[in-house]
């Protein structure tokens, strides 16, 4: 049997991989009686979409407050990426292309930001948030994610603009192109692909973010519009088993249909070098 499974190391990763994904789903369709049973019950006897339900019915309140927050976390994750990657883009291929006093300095110090854990800047971005008057706005959530998300937009297309010949560029001016029409023209098209893993990279870092937005989003207002995680829905002191997996399901679908539908840029950017750097 050990074997057998050394001979297939791929399938062993795999299913090691994706057994809390499978774990997760079988909780999210038990009853909570069936999910607090012990020993475990493995496989549910009696399935039920009734959590699913619950959190997508807009009729009852936590079926509302599931979507409001949903949605919350999805355009403040897809603003942050859009504005990431507006920002990245030039600023990556000016340290990729040009020659600036500084300029090794200054891209170490773009990568200084990540190379720490993001709670050691929790209690500045607070303080400096609330200076600003944003705490408890998506504002201060954006701004938030913007310090570890451009950082690393910014080392992931630098890299990509490095394996770009600059002899394209250069023959395109010489047909009369500007420098910025050789950059929209040329350089654009080509880096499509590390684009979009660069968007998916700060897609994901925004929408799988937790502490920022506990402690930045705290009012307990009823429907308040600026709303919080998900996962904050459920009961302190209780353990809800199967609605916390249901939820938890349902927002990771997004990221999942990301990578569906993106996987072919994605691992084109892979193998491009955008990460290689």
């Amino acid at each position: 049997m050990a074997l057998g499974w050394a001979r297939h190391p791929h399938a062993s990763c795999f299913l090691f991989t994706m057994l809390p994904m499978a774990w997760m789903i079988l909780t999210s369709v038990k009853s909570q009686f069936a999910a607090m049973q012990y020993p475990p019950q493995w496989w549910p006897t009696q399935p039920t979409l009734n959590n699913y339900f619950k959190l997508l019915d807009p009729g009852s309140k936590i079926g509302r407050d599931f979507l409001l927050y949903f949605w919350n976390s999805f355009y403040v994750s897809l603003l942050t990426t859009i504005l990431g990657v507006v920002v990245a883009v030039p600023a990556a291929y000016a340290f990729s292309r040009f020659r600036f006093p500084g300029r090794n300095f200054l891209f170490f110090a773009v990568l200084v930001r990540n190379m720490f854990p993001a709670v050691v800047f929790l209690m500045p971005l607070f303080l400096l948030m609330r200076w600003m008057g944003l705490v408890n706005t998506h504002g201060s959530l954006i701004l938030t994610y913007l310090t570890f998300g451009l950082p690393l937009s910014i080392w992931l297309l630098k890299g990509f603009y490095d394996n770009i010949p600059i002899q394209l560029e250069q023959a395109a001016r010489i047909d009369g192109a500007t420098r910025f029409q050789a950059f929209l023209l040329i350089v654009m098209p080509l880096s499509t692909p590390g684009i979009i893993a660069t968007s998916i990279f700060s897609f994901i870092g925004a929408w799988n973010e937790y502490v920022y937005a506990y402690t930045f989003l705290s009012r307990d207002e009823p429907d308040d519009p600026a709303g919080r995680h998900p996962a904050l829905l459920l009961p302190r002191f209780a353990t809800d088993w199967p609605g916390l997996m249901s939820a938890t399901f349902l927002m990771s679908v997004p990221v999942v249909v990301l990578f569906l539908v993106l996987q072919k840029y994605f691992v084109r950017a892979l193998t491009e070098g955008a990460v290689k750097h």
